[in-house]
């Protein structure tokens, strides 16, 4: 019998919005209204993502922001959907996050990526001497996993001070099987952005699940699926605030990013039928109606993936109707 919405468990994916003449002063407020409300209404986590470079997305300095939404709620999981660790030294992330834990004791999340999170020009400027296309990803986690291990198991003649014996979730993300296939054989927890690469959700999650292999970590697999849902009192607005989301992709496949913009009545009129059938591709799996359509939708969604956890997110212009969007979806749930 496939799973019930009632079953699993719900989280938020913030990219941190930055609004067509707004900065990023307003987005984090935005943010950490959202996150208050995302506790009060029982969401599970409330991860923010690390890019660079994108004048419509303020989470570039990811472990900060994290650090002030933490200090703004008492019981949410706040963490990183995700580091791009190729962009880092593994001691720095190791105290940033053994920090975090410091703080927030049993709250934090460290998910781990391996691509840049931005272009090629900026991915040189962050490394700046270090050199990466991701192949030596797992060279790095497995530092990096050193660096959280106790002083007694290791005797590293270089310690992470915050960080050395803390217990903190290492996720792997991915929206290809490269990920899924290491989260496996390590044993850890898979996430997928499903929000983004729809086509290759199935065929990596099946990868993680016949190649998962029980560690200390975890014992069975543990997925958790990010999916694209905009939610509004009838089909028709959420119809109307979706074309926000649009206009963000169809402006990264211009290579021009830009502020997250206003919704418009007729994409039509922004958009070729090339580019119109990019964005419809790259977010097919996107869910977007009334509470009805939203249900029948993420139901589907669910016994397609089979997924033990969702992280939404929400790309709307209004705070106010973004709020709305996740208070319908817990609405759902109850």
């Amino acid at each position: 019998m496939g799973k019930t919405l009632q079953e699993i468990k719900y989280s938020v994916l913030d990219l941190a919005p930055i609004r067509e003449g707004s900065n990023a002063a307003e987005s984090f407020k935005n943010s950490l209204e959202l996150i208050q409300q995302s506790e009060k209404w029982g969401y599970n986590r409330y991860w923010v993502a690390e890019h660079h470079s994108m004048p419509g997305i303020a989470s570039s300095a990811t472990s900060v922001l994290i650090g002030y939404l933490a200090g703004g709620t008492s019981k949410i999981r706040v963490g990183a959907g995700g580091i791009m660790l190729p962009n880092h030294s593994p001691l720095v992330i190791a105290e940033q996050f053994g920090t975090l834990e410091s703080m927030y004791p049993n709250r934090i999340d460290l998910g781990l990526g391996r691509a840049p999170g931005s272009d090629q020009l900026t991915a040189r400027a962050l490394r700046r001497y270090h050199q990466s296309d991701g192949s030596d990803f797992p060279e790095l986690l497995e530092e990096l996993r050193t660096y959280f291990k106790p002083y007694e198991e290791t005797n590293l003649p270089v310690r992470a001070i915050p960080g050395e014996g803390e217990t903190i979730p290492i996720w792997l993300l991915g929206s290809s099987d490269f990920s899924a296939r290491l989260a496996a054989q390590l044993g850890l927890p898979f996430a997928f952005a499903s929000h983004f690469s729809p086509d290759y959700t199935i065929p990596a999650l099946n990868t993680y699940f016949h190649s998962f292999r029980p560690s200390e970590t975890l014992k069975k697999p543990y997925v958790m699926v990010g999916v694209n849902i905009i939610a509004a009192d009838t089909d028709e607005r959420a119809a109307y605030l979706a074309t926000s989301s649009q206009q963000q992709f169809l402006s990264l496949i211009r290579n021009k990013p830009a502020q997250l913009q206003p919704p418009v009545s007729n994409m039509e009129e922004m958009w070729s039928t090339y580019e119109k059938a990019i964005v419809h591709k790259q977010l097919k799996a996107s869910i977007i109606g009334s509470k009805d359509t939203v249900t029948q939708k993420l139901q589907t969604f669910l016994a397609e993936t089979q997924a033990d956890e969702i992280i939404i997110n929400t790309q709307v212009y209004s705070q106010s109707e973004r709020l709305r969007s996740y208070e319908i979806v817990k609405n759902i749930l109850k």
